[in-house]
Order: C-alpha cells, then structure tokens, then sequence
C-alpha cells in the first residue's frame, strides 16, 4: 500500500492505532509549522513581553511604594506571581489573532482541503503556543530575578508554580482558537483585547481583592486569573492576598478546576468550528 492508502483519514478505514498516529502526526506539523515562524522571526516573542514587563516595572517601581498588601510583605514579591499570571492570562489574544489572520489569507481553508485529523488544527496550534508560552515565562521569569525576585518555597514547589502557570495558559489557548474562527478579521480579534484586558485587571493581579468595593470583589475572587495568581504566590512562599472566601482558601484546588472547565468546554467547540468552517 502507498502511504495515502495507509491513512485511514483519507481511506476511512477505522484502524486506531493508524487512526492515533496520523492524528498526532498531523498534530505535530501544524505545531512545527507556528514554531519555524518564532524561530525565523524570534522577536516576536519579545514583543509580546513588552506589556508585562512595563507593567511590572510600573507598578512595582513607580506605584509599589503606595500599594499595600493585606497581612503585610513586600508589594513586588506580591506582584510578580500576579504578573506571570496575567501574562499567561492574555497570551490567548496573540493565539486568536494568529488564528483569524490564517483564516482571512486561506491557510484555514487548505488544511480543511488535505486529509488531516479533524483536530489537528486545533491540537497543533494548542501545542506550538504552549511551548511559545514556557519560552515566555521563562524570560518573564528571569527578569523578575535580576529585579529581586525569589521564590521561597522551595524547588519542588516552584515547579508547581510555574506548572499552573502553564495550565492556565494551556486551557486558554483553546479559547483563543475558538475566537479566531468566529471573528471575520484580524483588525476585529485585535478589537478583543477592549475585552480581555478588563478581565485580566479585575482579579488579584495588582491588588487583593478584598481592597476592592465587596460586588467588584466578588468577581475578581471567582475570576480563574485570581485562583491561578493566589496559588503561585503560595508555592513560590510570596504574600498571599488572602480575603477570607472559600474560593480563596481553596486557591490549589481552583487553579486546577478552572483550567480543566475551560478546557473540557472550549476545546470541543474549537475543533467543531473548524469542522463547520465554509459549509
């Protein structure tokens, strides 16, 4: 048999284990393909830093002196696992628009014409962006040390840390791609920021919630950034902006629950709107 005939995409021949390996097969060339953009053009990567890292530079060093944290301790050991956070937190914007400018110059459509896994649009751009995303928190993560940051709990739970870290981003990029089949234009995906930025503000990014009015506190609280945001500054051991609500004191729990919704609901629709593109 040639190697077309062998693709039960193609032949619709159920075989699993064939069936398994062109899924992740096509999964892997998708990814292959953003990767070789970032490694041509690797500024890119820096590019999408500049926001946090001026944010970081201005709330730390120009606000910090004003800012309090509730229970006390340094406002930049606070702020920074808030900054990793929020930076995982948008980097799904830069996979919406990715999405969306494929789409509008017909790459969306060419992959629809080949005979690929019906996920591995989806799988392979969620793969290429999450590596994107470690490379980026690696850097973030490196220019808090050389400001004085540290985290204090210890190796095994830094890892953790940096581990819902990454399970934030990984649920997001889903949602990311669902968006980028949805808007018409990369001019309206970049509209969503107006969107996505207040969403990542009203959390425990920057201040504790409880400093907040109680109805706007509520929702910064329950919002997924806060749960994630919260249980890295527990493993790392940086102060912790602790409000006294369940969704609070169970932040572990909820950094892993949020990510696992999200996912559970947005991956689906992200490679069912691939399936239904053009028909």
């Amino acid at each position: 048999m040639t190697a077309l005939e062998q693709n039960p995409v193609t032949t619709g021949v159920r075989r699993p284990r064939a069936t398994a390996y062109w899924a992740v097969s096509d999964c892997w060339n998708i990814a292959r393909r953003v990767l070789t953009h970032y490694q041509r053009q690797p500024v890119a990567i820096v590019w999408q830093l500049g926001f946090p890292i001026l944010s970081l530079l201005l709330y730390g060093y120009v606000f910090g002196s004003a800012m309090k944290v509730p229970g006390g301790g340094d406002y930049r050991e606070f702020l920074m696992p808030g900054m990793f956070a929020m930076t995982m937190a948008m980097g799904f914007m830069n996979t919406a628009v990715a999405v969306v400018t494929d789409a509008s110059k017909g790459v969306v459509d060419r992959f629809r014409s080949m005979p690929m896994a019906p996920s591995a649009f989806a799988a392979g751009r969620g793969t290429a962006d999450l590596v994107v995303a470690a490379a980026e928190l690696a850097i973030l993560a490196a220019t808090a040390l050389l400001i004085g940051w540290r985290a204090d709990g210890g190796v095994p739970a830094a890892l953790g840390g940096f581990g819902l870290l990454l399970l934030l981003r990984f649920s997001l990029i889903w949602v990311g791609v669902w968006l980028g089949m949805l808007v018409p234009t990369p001019e309206a995906a970049g509209g969503l920021y107006a969107v996505a930025f207040p969403v990542t503000m009203i959390s425990s990014t920057f201040v504790s919630p409880s400093l907040m009015p109680d109805w706007l506190g509520f929702l910064a609280a329950w919002n997924p950034i806060s749960s994630t945001a919260t249980a890295v500054r527990e493993l790392f051991g940086n102060p912790v902006a602790g409000g006294g609500t369940w969704v609070e004191e169970h932040a572990l729990l909820m950094a892993v629950v949020w990510p696992l919704v999200l996912t559970l609901v947005f991956l689906p629709l992200a490679v069912r709107r691939f399936q239904r593109l053009s028909r």
